[in-house]
């Protein structure tokens, strides 16, 4: 519902505060007093056209702010939006300037003018000469109808079935689609599958043949440097080695045994040093590169082999084991390609079974929709007669579509014929804008509780009626307003009486220049305003008891 409405330099209006409290709310006051002007800047946010005009004179920049609580329904549209509501309401907020485009804001941060048209019209309706709310929108009647038949679980139930036939559908059709491409990607994984598979790679591989040609590529300095090691240690055929000159060094101490203290301890120390000269002799002797003959052949295929495995490398991946995995992943989807007539086969088996099941459950959604509209047809044209509109002819029209739709198989829209013998045509081609807003009522007044909008405002609902017919109208606006705000401009007392807060518009000279400003009314105050509404150049008594009368009726409904 709206808490608070403010308006800043719009036409006659310098600034203007107005809090709105729940229920029933009219505003009522003498032509050319502002009136209009509320509903102009509610309609800038619903996301109206910014008309500069609108500016007050010698003003550069004019704005228009609300703020509403909201419902679940409008918070469900603020968080698709990306944007909270802890406290649960929301600032809207619209300017504009002479100078530049105009700027909206939600909850002060900028938004987009398709932004703004999506909350707004999740927290009120305008119903007047420009009505262009949801009501009058046929892709919202079936969900409004659903929301009437109470059939919104099975039509969720049945969507999860639709979200699956969509997937099947488009699964087949990728099939039937792609056929040359599939063979074309058959054709190539093959390829690929041979070319890697003729290699005959192994894990590891690669390391072991880098590390043999290395072994390969150094064999004459292996083999140089081992009959060095052998030389040094040994001594070769001159047995002048290492070896053979510690152990003469340690003889020659063990002959000083008897005549230096320290002598054997050396002697020792060099008999260690020549056992451990021995066994690195023995193990350097018994190392073996194993290359025998020429190894330059050897290193040929290894470095051809490398190359190859190189090659797949920069085709395939950078190691053998993604090789390998490349080639398994293509194995996979080859043999998903080779099966998929199978698989197409199998997809259209799911289709058709679950066709079945989703047009069942749409014909059974049908048949309460059917008894729906029924009902829905009954109720409005009942309100019709009682707002005095007995010749206008209302019906939900349901029509098969032609394929499964997220709802069913149904297409809904709501017809009227406002006249005899004029055919049924779609609520938002009816002209005449008085006899909309009575139909627009009346049909809020039936689906209060399912459209989910939390303010509805009527504009000009008393257009070409009066006396007994206002009255009726009054009443039912007092009825939609003890589940919805509903906010009303009238001419009318028979329906400013019913009100439940009354809201007095009124301009005045201030300076050169004339500015509209706005007050509740209490009970006399209320009094006074629906005695003048009743007419006379005077308010006379007779008027003032006749005002009071229709206000303490009103309470008591």
């Amino acid at each position: 519902m709206i808490l608070s409405l403010h308006i800043e330099n719009i036409a006659v209006v310098k600034t203007l505060d107005v809090d709105m409290r729940e229920g029933f709310v009219v505003l009522t006051g003498e032509t050319g007093a502002g009136k209009s002007i509320i509903i102009d800047c509610l309609n800038l946010l619903g996301g109206d056209r910014a008309d500069k005009e609108l500016i007050r004179n010698g003003e550069t920049r004019a704005e228009v702010s609300a703020l509403f609580s909201v419902n679940d329904p409008a918070l469900e549209v603020l968080s698709s939006l990306g944007i909270s509501a802890d406290d649960g309401t929301v600032m809207l907020q619209r300017t504009l300037s002479t100078e530049s485009a105009s700027q909206v804001r939600i909850n002060g941060r900028l938004a987009t003018m398709s932004m703004l048209r999506e909350i707004s019209a999740a927290l009120f309706n305008i119903h007047g000469q420009n009505d262009n709310h949801k009501l009058l929108d046929r892709k919202h009647h079936l969900k409004l109808l659903d929301s009437y038949a109470g059939c919104e679980a099975e039509v969720a139930d049945y969507n999860a079935d639709y979200k699956q036939i969509i997937k099947l559908r488009g699964e087949i059709a990728a099939f039937e689609n792609d056929v040359m491409e599939n063979n074309r990607l058959c054709e190539m994984l093959k390829y690929q599958i041979e070319d890697i598979n003729a290699l005959k790679l192994k894990e590891g591989e690669e390391e072991v043949l880098t590390a043999r040609s290395k072994k390969l590529q150094s064999a004459e300095k292996i083999e140089k440097c081992l009959s060095l090691v052998d030389r040094a240690l040994s001594g070769g055929e001159r047995g002048s080695g290492a070896i053979y000159l510690v152990d003469k060094a340690s003889s020659a101490l063990m002959q000083l045994g008897d005549a230096l203290e320290d002598v054997p301890e050396l002697a020792q120390r060099l008999s260690d040093i020549k056992y451990e000269l021995e066994d690195i002799a023995q193990s350097a002797s018994s190392l073996d590169c194993g290359i025998e003959g020429d190894p330059s052949a050897e290193i040929d295929r290894i470095e051809s082999r490398l190359d190859a495995i190189s090659k797949l490398k920069r085709k395939y991946g950078q190691s053998i084991s993604e090789i390998l995995a490349y080639r398994n992943e293509a194995q996979k989807k080859l043999e998903m390609l080779e099966n998929s007539d199978d698989q197409k086969a199998e997809l259209s088996e799911k289709l058709s079974e679950l066709s079945l099941i989703a047009k069942k459950k749409a014909e059974e959604i049908r048949e309460k929709r059917k008894r729906a509209a029924i009902a829905l047809r009954k109720a409005v044209t009942d309100n019709l007669v009682f707002l005095d509109m007995p010749k206008v002819r209302f019906e939900v029209s349901i029509t098969p579509a032609k394929d499964f739709t997220a709802s069913g198989l149904d297409e809904c829209e709501f017809m009227v014929a406002t006249n005899l013998g004029e055919p049924l045509m779609p609520m938002i081609k009816i002209a005449s804008g008085g006899e909309l807003a009575r139909i627009m009522l009346s049909l809020k007044s039936v689906l209060n509780e399912c459209d989910g909008i939390g303010t509805a405002v009527f504009d000009e609902i008393d257009t070409g009626i009066s006396g007994k017919t206002s009255r009726k109208v009054g009443i039912k606006l007092r009825e939609i307003s003890k589940g919805t705000q509903v906010v009303c401009v009238t001419h009318s007392a028979q329906i400013a009486s019913l009100a439940t807060s009354h809201l007095y518009i009124s301009k005045m000279e201030k300076g050169e220049r004339v500015e509209t400003s706005v007050r509740e009314l209490d009970r006399n105050g209320r009094v006074e305003e629906i005695a003048r509404i009743l007419g006379g150049i005077e308010v006379s008594e007779l008027q003032r008891r006749a005002a009071l009368e229709m206000i303490e009726e009103g309470s008591a409904l």
